[in-house]
């Protein structure tokens, strides 16, 4: 009877907790419990980002360009973060916006959208295994697409856990070590290489390849 009395409890306290919690702390615990998922082991950080709550957004509709709201029309904007993203070519840094909506991520400067990336096809989502907040979007092969996007976040894992929460394709992001393959278009690909240092930096090598430190 005692053992019995137990469980039952338990089971209604669980009860008591899952009634009490709101619909944002809900929220917050479905991203935490797929970031998890996706990085527990695997990326350094992510213990020290677990405490930490996931923002809703990083920046507000009213912060981006009302050109780019029209052109993005009818899409519900679901989550905006500054980033910095590196060329395929000559990896150049530029400042742009990464904007999050129900059906597709885009790529912003100021008042253009440079890249707009369909989550029905996106073929995979990459990041390295060390502390660094780079984040490869991988794309299809066809004319609509210039290539993969190479960016790099502040809030990585809260980032990716968005996207690939928003593309429903948390089985498609993968934590590397060493190196990845990256796709510049026009059946080319490129190489970057991550590697442990005293100091973060990002930079072309004399090899041609984007190295992360």
């Amino acid at each position: 009877t005692s053992e019995m009395l137990q469980k039952i409890c338990i089971r209604n306290l669980v009860r008591k907790y899952c009634q009490g919690v709101s619909a944002e702390r809900k929220v917050q615990l479905q991203q935490k419990v797929v970031a998890s998922a996706v990085f527990r082991g695997k990326k350094e950080g992510y213990l020290q980002s677990i405490n930490q709550p996931f923002m809703d957004t990083r920046l507000k509709e009213n912060d981006i360009n009302p050109k780019v709201l029209q052109l993005i029309h009818g899409e519900k904007i679901k989550y905006v973060t500054p980033v910095i993203k590196y060329d395929r070519n000559g990896f150049k840094a530029r400042d742009r916006l990464l904007v999050l909506t129900q059906s597709s991520a885009y790529v912003v400067e100021m008042a253009k959208v440079k890249q707009k990336i369909d989550y029905a096809t996106l073929k995979g989502i990459s990041t390295s295994n060390l502390s660094d907040g780079i984040v490869v979007i991988h794309v299809p092969e066809d004319n609509k697409q210039k290539g993969d996007v190479i960016l790099q976040c502040e809030h990585i894992f809260e980032t990716i856990t968005k996207l690939c929460m928003l593309a429903n394709k948390q089985n498609l992001v993968k934590v590397v070590q060493g190196s990845l393959q990256f796709r510049i278009g026009s059946g080319k690909e490129g190489t970057m290489v991550f590697t442990a240092g005293q100091e973060p930096q990002v930079f072309k090598a004399k090899n041609g390849q984007l190295t992360v430190v």
